[in-house]
């Protein structure tokens, strides 16, 4: 039976927070007072004003419970009702638009209840609005309801006072059973997420993080709700708990509640018609639009929900986008694309730059008595059409997936490397390095773009969007190591020897034997399954490979040459020191950070050195600002560990640069490449009457800006090389 309470109607809109719950000597209005900063000078209505808002069929409990500023004109009030205090700024004979939506300043036909608005405010048909402050040049039409409760918390994981602890919210992304859950907060990285995800087995450290939640915010009871500056509200339902920043447009929800969304006149937030949202964080500049459900979810600045999605116990982060599909308990680091029908992603951690196709089936719990299962996928992960993979699953970063329902868990830690299920021999393909060789304009080109769309207004975090990094060096470093030790076991087979597999590896791949190519090359723990893992192509990968981490090498020597124009190669050499090793590095929300800061902050965490998440974000920027330095060493590392190089001299350095002017070259000639088959694909070029008409649809291979540019980037890094070689000299 529904409990309905009666009270006087004299109470309506006083008593907003409980006796129980008021400090001593406060009144109910001692924190609506601290967070109105609207600075209007309110009075009490005058007798000739009172009488013509009666006129115009307006109603109060008391007249003197209605402030005003001296800018005020009740001919603008028209037939609402008050309860409570209300303040009200200043109303003059204006009309406000906004997309074509002209109204008058105003109040009108509308019910409310202890509210402050602010100046020049139009409010038409708000069939209840109470416990909120309201901005300057704010625009609400045709809404049901606008009501913040005593105990609002809007949308941040913490309990007000007399709350129970079963009453906050948790985040459980990951693993579905809330093993990894995390408490959500206005103001939450992608690298928080995933920090405080991890060290599940230090007690200590997640108490900590709990702590800085805590110390965030206040438990006590009474904050009004927000709309910020000039920001519109039109034709919505409800809308209970939830802050408003400044310049945000909300049209059409149905269901806006315990929230927080963040707007500003820089990075404006759009929320659209038919979209229900429930216990989140909408950081600066979303969009979220057409039927989407979001429930216990954060979303990071310049993100999009669209075309009803659906986003649960969830971390989406920076300028992502996920449409028309379903999300479950995952962290998703920025730069995140799933914008197709039909396609499902739960329990994961996806590293970002990542994109999944229609029809995937992204972690499935088949194989598992429990809700239990993980997915971990590195960087740049790509699942293709109808991939559908099994819990617990690993991949290395760029990995991307062909077509297929993968019977069993699988661990691929071959970066850049195409994955295929080959039904018809019942066998694992994986190929290395397939971005290299095949679609290069795609890994450039996404390079490029994530950089392009990063539209962050405060870059906190420094996200690494480059293809070739610290992570993914290492990652081949590691893959060379495997390569070599798979194709020493393959010859083996057939040429047995005392040798060990990798160093029989080893010397067949730089010798580059020709017998590679026929060679049957198999991969071990790649899949949990007795069948067949080839590897193809391994010959070509591990040149590659080698390749890309000496080129890496020579742009971080380039980039630091850069950075100090009056540096000698001496100077560089002194940069890394003596016994330097190549380190490990963690993708901490898309910021790359070694393993060295990583233990120092888990320290930090433990002896109280870092006391809030202030502290934590300006660990980020520590490490951001080290960035450069950090990549360099890390770089020439992994030069010395794969050539053998013993130091840095002049000739090494020039002969190093000029060499990736040729790897730079073979780069831009296979974006070239890659693109080109698109053109020269008869069964492209079936569905157009003329090569001119494919031209006029699809344009010039010639013309295309992305090629041009690469093309000129190519011309100017051949100069910047060619100046460096000459100042060397």
């Amino acid at each position: 039976m529904n409990q309905i309470t009666k009270h006087p109607v004299s109470s309506l809109g006083y008593h907003f927070i409980p006796a129980e719950y008021l400090p001593k000597g406060k009144d109910e209005y001692h924190l609506r007072n601290l967070q109105n900063q609207s600075g209007i000078a309110y009075r009490h209505l005058v007798a000739h004003e009172i009488e013509v808002l009666v006129r115009n069929r307006n109603q109060s409990d008391d007249w003197n419970n209605v402030l005003v500023s001296d800018a005020f004109s009740p001919e603008l009030v028209k037939n609402c009702k008050f309860y409570g205090l209300v303040r009200i700024g200043k109303l003059e004979p204006w009309y406000l638009e906004f997309k074509n939506l002209r109204r008058p300043v105003g109040l009108y036909n509308s019910v409310i209840c202890s509210c402050d608005l602010g100046d020049n405010v139009v409010i038409d048909n708000v069939n209840y609005l109470s416990h909120y402050i309201i901005g300057n040049d704010v625009i609400l039409v045709n809404v049901e309801e606008l009501a913040t409760t005593n105990y609002a918390k809007f949308g941040n994981g913490i309990v007000k006072e007399g709350e129970p602890e079963e009453r906050r919210i948790w985040l459980e992304i990951c693993n579905e059973n809330g093993g990894r859950k995390v408490i959500p907060f206005n103001g939450m990285l992608p690298g928080d997420a995933w920090l405080w995800s991890r060290y599940r087995d230090d007690d200590m450290v997640q108490e900590r993080f709990k702590d800085f939640t805590e110390k965030k915010f206040d438990r006590q009871r009474g904050y009004y709700g927000k709309v910020g500056h000039r920001t519109v509200i039109k034709n919505c339902k409800t809308i209970k708990d939830v802050w408003v920043g400044t310049d945000a447009y909300l049209k059409g929800a149905n269901k806006l509640k315990n929230l927080t969304i963040n707007s500003s006149a820089d990075a404006p937030s759009q929320i659209g018609e038919g979209c229900e949202l429930v216990n989140g964080i909408v950081d600066y500049g979303c969009r979220i639009f057409y039927g989407v459900k979001a429930v216990r979810f954060v979303m990071a600045s310049h993100s999009q929900l669209k075309y009803g999605a659906r986003l649960i116990n969830s971390y989406l982060g920076n300028n992502a986008t996920i449409s028309c599909c379903e999300v479950l308990n995952s962290l998703i680091f920025p730069a995140h694309e799933q914008h197709h029908n039909n396609s499902f992603l739960c329990a994961a951690l996806v590293m970002g730059q990542s994109n999944m196709a229609a029809g995937a089936t992204i972690g499935s719990n088949h194989n598992s008595r429990s809700p239990d299962g993980e997915l971990v996928a590195g960087r740049g992960f790509w699942p293709g059409l109808c991939v559908s993979l099994k819990h617990n699953s690993k991949f290395a970063s760029f990995n991307i997936l062909a077509k297929g329902d993968y019977p069993a868990e699988l661990r691929i830690p071959l970066p850049f490397a195409l994955v295929s299920n080959d039904v018809s021999d019942d066998q694992l393909i994986v190929m290395p390095a397939y971005w290299f060789m095949y679609n290069m304009y795609a890994l450039a080109r996404n390079a490029w773009k994530y950089t392009d769309r990063d539209k962050r207004t405060e870059k906190i975090q420094t996200l690494e969007y480059d293809f070739l990094a610290p992570d993914t060096i290492g990652e081949m470093i590691d893959a060379l190591r495997l390569l070599e030790t798979a194709t020493g076991k393959a010859w083996l087979l057939d040429t047995p020897g005392d040798e060990e597999p990798a160093v029989v590896g080893k010397r067949l791949l730089e010798s580059g034997n020709p017998a590679l190519r026929s060679l049957d090359i198999h991969g071990e723990a790649f899949e949990h399954s007795p069948r067949r893992v080839a590897l193809v192509k391994v010959p070509q990968a591990y040149a590659i490979y080698k390749d890309l981490i000496a080129y890496h090498a020579a742009l971080q020597i380039i980039a630091y040459f850069e950075r100090n124009p009056t540096a000698t190669v001496a100077d560089l050499a002194s940069a890394v020191p003596g016994g330097y090793k190549r380190m490990e590095w963690r993708n901490v929300g898309g910021q790359l950070i070694d393993q060295d800061s990583m233990d120092t902050f888990r320290r930090q965490m433990r002896t109280g050195e870092i006391k809030s998440w202030d502290d934590v974000h300006d660990f980020y920027r520590q490490c951001g600002e080290a960035y450069p330095k950090a990549k360099l060493l890390d770089a020439l590392s992994a030069w010395k560990e794969v050539t053998g190089a013993d130091g840095l001299d002049r000739a090494r350095v020039v002969d190093l640069i000029w060499e990736a002017v040729k790897t730079k070259a073979w780069m831009v000639e296979a974006i070239f490449e890659s693109r080109e088959k698109d053109y020269s694909n008869p069964f492209r070029a079936m569905v157009y009457a003329s090569d001119a008409e494919m031209e006029a649809v699809i344009g010039n291979l010639e013309d295309n800006s992305f090629i041009a540019q690469e093309r000129k980037n190519l011309e100017a890094f051949t100069l910047q090389v060619e100046k460096l070689a000459a100042r060397l000299k």
